[in-house]
């Protein structure tokens, strides 16, 4: 590893050193770090705080992972970004995708419509909310797409199937479900759970409201003796 690659292992959360270890080995990462560092060089405003980079793993520790929810990449206007996919830190208003899940899990499950939009508390539960790309820069959307952070984050995906462990990896819109699918990950039917829905934009609502994602994850958690999500939990 360079001298970049060591800081940057360094920074994972314990639980998930092992698991991403020799993914945090390859050059690709190495030049991800050195884009990283460019960018910032240039002055380029990063969202989230490179603090709040691997926030999704620190919340979720890897053997506590129960559900997986893929996004693309952070909000990219001040102050939304912080490291959790979907999520917004408390004050801050909800994003319409945001709005449109909260208006899903009404229906679904009849959880009043909420006035923030932190998802901290579904993380602490098992819910690992995982972008597949974790930096943006600010007014730049996808502007860190095909930089290495997509070989990370496949990295992640595939550590968390291997553990043989039931989980449901909830993918909304396209870009989701190819990232996984194309994975071509030995996922058991059994034992692991895939939902597909359209993404929670407004462009493409019509096609995620009535999904019901969110009781059927409880009813699988359910069905494989594993606690359930409290999806009314928003810390």
């Amino acid at each position: 590893m360079t001298e970049r690659q060591k800081q940057f292992y360094t920074a994972l959360p314990a639980s998930w050193k092992k698991p991403l270890e020799e993914v945090c080995k390859l050059p690709e990462i190495d030049a991800l770090l050195q884009f990283l560092q460019e960018r910032q060089a240039a002055g380029a405003v990063i969202y989230p705080a490179k603090q709040n980079i691997f926030a999704a793993l620190k919340a979720t520790p890897f053997d506590k992972v129960s559900v997986v929810i893929v996004g693309q990449d952070p909000y990219h206007n001040p102050g939304q970004a912080h490291g959790l996919s979907f999520s917004v830190p408390a004050g801050i208003a909800q994003p319409p995708s945001l709005r449109n899940i909260f208006k899903e899990l009404h229906t679904d499950i009849g959880m009043p419509i909420p006035i923030q939009g932190t998802l901290t508390g579904w993380a602490q539960q098992g819910v690992l909310l995982l972008n597949a790309i974790l930096t943006v820069e600010e007014g730049k959307p996808a502007s860190h797409a095909g930089r290495g952070w997509e070989m990370f984050t496949d990295a992640v995906i595939k550590a968390v199937i291997k553990r043989k462990h039931p989980t449901v990896l909830m993918l909304w819109g396209a870009y989701a479900q190819k990232k996984v699918l194309n994975l071509h990950l030995h996922i058991n039917s059994e034992r692991d759970l895939i939902l597909k829905a359209a993404h929670p934009s407004p462009l493409s609502v019509r096609g995620f409201l009535g999904c019901r994602h969110f009781s059927k994850t409880n009813a699988f958690l359910k069905a494989h003796h594993l606690q359930e999500i409290n999806w009314a939990d928003l810390r």
